[in-house]
């Protein structure tokens, strides 16, 4: 029999990468967890990591030894979600990750739901992006993260991973009001008519980035990015300032009327997809079925205002 607290610190290492991140994200002495991984090796009889340069990878009969892990963890899920659903009453904590817009827009209208319906339940929210908060979901750090998807640009599906659809998110060019682009002729012409004005855009390396500078190259010019940053209030303000053209999605006036000139984009453009991630075998428990369900009336909420 092998001991499952040290299989788990093993997945762990796959997921953080790491011992000293996995000593860091589990608060353990980064010798402690190297010394149960070399006990877990004694157990199994083969090795299991390799050094490679200052790191350490995963040898193949680790690999298969963190499959069977998953699976098991699973189980566990289900069954901790089972026990939950036996009882008359939600309690315990359950654990959020929010990007930006969905935080301002959805959460609060949720918390207000859960709230009223289980009183009980502790929620825990992170402002979070959602290319650090999927890989802290599959590192057990949060039961729920709420994500996004531009169009074009598809998210990587983790097996270990289950997505529910929320809704779907208008996206807006949006205008610095003294230029002329709202009088251009089309979506694309407009994106054009920006090509030389400065633009607010996410961080290199995020899907909101990647997806702005395709869409603008395919209009035919490289934006002039002078403004960097992931806080879409910071885009907002710099548009209704006149300092930089932007690419906005709906949920950032969080229900209120727009508060500069849009224009739509070109077609198949218009959407980014919102949806909420779980560990696969989460989905069943009643914690996660109430928020998901709580945020489903929160969106439901908003379209009937928009």
């Amino acid at each position: 029999m092998f001991d499952l607290h040290r299989l788990r610190l093993l997945r762990e290492l796959k997921h953080h990468g790491t011992l000293a991140a996995v000593a860091a994200a589990l608060s353990y002495a980064p010798s402690s967890v190297s010394q149960q991984l070399s006990q877990l090796e004694t157990e199994v009889g083969v090795p299991l990591l390799e050094p490679v340069g200052r790191r350490v990878r995963l040898t193949e009969q680790a690999e298969i030894l963190v499959a069977h892990t998953e699976a098991i963890l699973e189980r566990l899920e289900r069954a901790e979600a089972d026990i939950a659903a036996s009882l008359s009453d939600l309690t315990g904590t359950l654990r959020i990750a929010a990007f930006q817009t969905a935080a301002l827009a959805l959460v609060p209208t949720a918390l207000g739901l859960l709230r009223d319906q289980h009183p009980h339940l502790r929620v825990h929210v992170t402002h979070m992006e959602p290319e650090r908060a999927l890989p802290a979901l599959l590192a057990r750090d949060f039961d729920l993260v709420l994500a996004e998807e531009y169009p074009g640009n598809p998210n990587p599906r983790p097996a270990e991973l289950e997505q529910e659809d929320l809704l779907d998110d208008p996206l807006h060019l949006a205008l610095p009001k003294p230029v002329g682009a709202g009088e251009a002729d089309g979506p694309t012409a407009a994106l054009r008519s920006l090509a030389d004005h400065p633009w607010v855009m996410e961080p290199e390396g995020t899907a909101a980035r990647h997806w702005a500078m395709t869409l603008c190259r395919n209009a035919g010019f490289e934006p002039d990015v002078r403004f960097e940053t992931t806080d879409l209030l910071l885009h907002l303000r710099l548009v209704e300032q006149q300092h930089a053209a932007a690419l906005l999605p709906g949920l950032v006036w969080a229900g209120q009327s727009p508060t500069v000139t849009l224009r739509p984009l070109p077609r198949g453009q218009r959407t980014r997809r919102i949806f909420t991630v779980v560990r696969r075998g989460r989905g069943r428990h009643p914690a996660v079925r109430a928020c998901r369900e709580a945020l489903h009336r929160a969106a439901g909420q908003r379209s009937d205002r928009a």
